[in-house]
């Protein structure tokens, strides 16, 4: 795939399909990736075994040359393709490729994945709630879970109990890590989010959704609740110690695009946190105009004020010429 996995939409995203050591006669199908349901078709790995489901794309014959292109890309394409390639007659197929997700961002979903404990790295043995909200009805809508592991699956499948559209896990383990979506069945979409569970005694808290740059930024280091140790704990950024041995808080009080990395910490005697990216994304045309509409707004808020304040200093100057002024005549006269 070109570019990376994780892409903002509205970028252009090509996923190219090829026979290993064979290049001619082949044409190629492309699939999405899903949780089980009534009718799909199962794909088997090289021994025969069950791995995932596949869904076939309904465009997918524009891909039959071996590059799926989709532009702009939008929401509702992120998930986790295959595709595979057959030739001949009778048709001669391959196995399917690799897995290959894409994670697609965007603004304005219509749904938002609400995470709590509202952070990206968890405790194994922790609890986690995931719902979908969305911003008028957030009936139908399925929680969609990728681990390397496990592929593609919804929420019974990864131990989770459902009621309406939140998904409950009463006992986090390092297989749930992964990333986790929001998906209805008409393609609609949430941002995906990326869940890492810490089978060690430290943990660092960090925004599961990008920060606005401008905005605070605040990052925690946690230790296990059944950890009795002074919190004590360095933290690093891509690799680079940026603050140590504090209390395992850092503030940031206005971020901006340089604040974009991997942080982690580090204790001293119980060792260090998984990586977590912090993603700060930039303001919006209608975000930076609704900003400069807003100190716009102050400014006039504020200008009858800063109006009468300078008439009264105005006042005050005059009167107080005058005064100097009748004084000085005054004492001409008497002399």
């Amino acid at each position: 795939m070109s570019p990376q996995s994780w892409l903002t939409e509205g970028v252009s995203v090509t996923l190219s399909c090829e026979v290993r050591d064979s290049s001619t006669g082949w044409t190629f199908s492309w699939y999405r990736v899903v949780p089980h349901r009534e009718g799909l078709t199962p794909a088997l790995d090289i021994n025969g075994y069950l791995g995932y489901y596949v869904d076939l794309l309904s465009d997918s014959s524009r891909g039959a040359g071996g590059s799926y292109t989709l532009s702009p890309a939008a929401l509702h394409h992120t998930g986790v393709y295959v595709c595979r390639a057959e030739r001949g007659e009778p048709a001669n197929q391959t196995l399917y490729s690799n897995l290959q997700p894409l994670w697609i961002t965007g603004e304005s979903p219509p749904v938002s994945l609400i995470i709590s404990p509202n952070r990206t790295q968890h405790f194994d043995d922790d609890f986690l709630s995931l719902s979908c909200e969305g911003q008028n009805d957030s009936t139908g809508w399925t929680m969609i879970q990728y681990t390397h592991r496990w592929s593609v699956s919804d929420c019974s499948s990864f131990w989770g109990s459902v009621t309406g559209s939140t998904c409950n896990i009463r006992f986090l383990y390092t297989s749930h890590t992964g990333v986790y979506w929001c998906q209805s069945e008409s393609g609609g979409s949430s941002n995906p989010v990326n869940i890492t569970v810490h089978d060690g005694s430290v943990i660092l808290e960090s925004p599961v959704h990008p920060v606005t740059e401008g905005d605070p930024l605040t990052l925690h280091c946690l230790l296990h609740p059944m950890v009795t140790s002074d919190l004590r704990a360095d933290l690093y950024k891509d690799g680079l110690l940026i603050q140590n041995q504090t209390a395992g808080e850092m503030t940031i009080h206005t971020v901006s695009k340089s604040d974009d990395g991997l942080y982690h910490c580090k204790h001293p005697e119980r060792g260090e946190s998984p990586h977590s990216w912090v993603s700060v994304r930039g303001l919006s045309h209608s975000e930076a105009s609704f900003s400069v509409l807003g100190l716009f707004s102050n400014l006039l808020a504020a200008s009858p004020y800063l109006l009468v304040s300078i008439i009264l200093g105005v006042k005050c100057y005059r009167a107080h010429a005058q005064t100097g002024e009748n004084q000085s005549q005054n004492a001409v006269m008497e002399e």
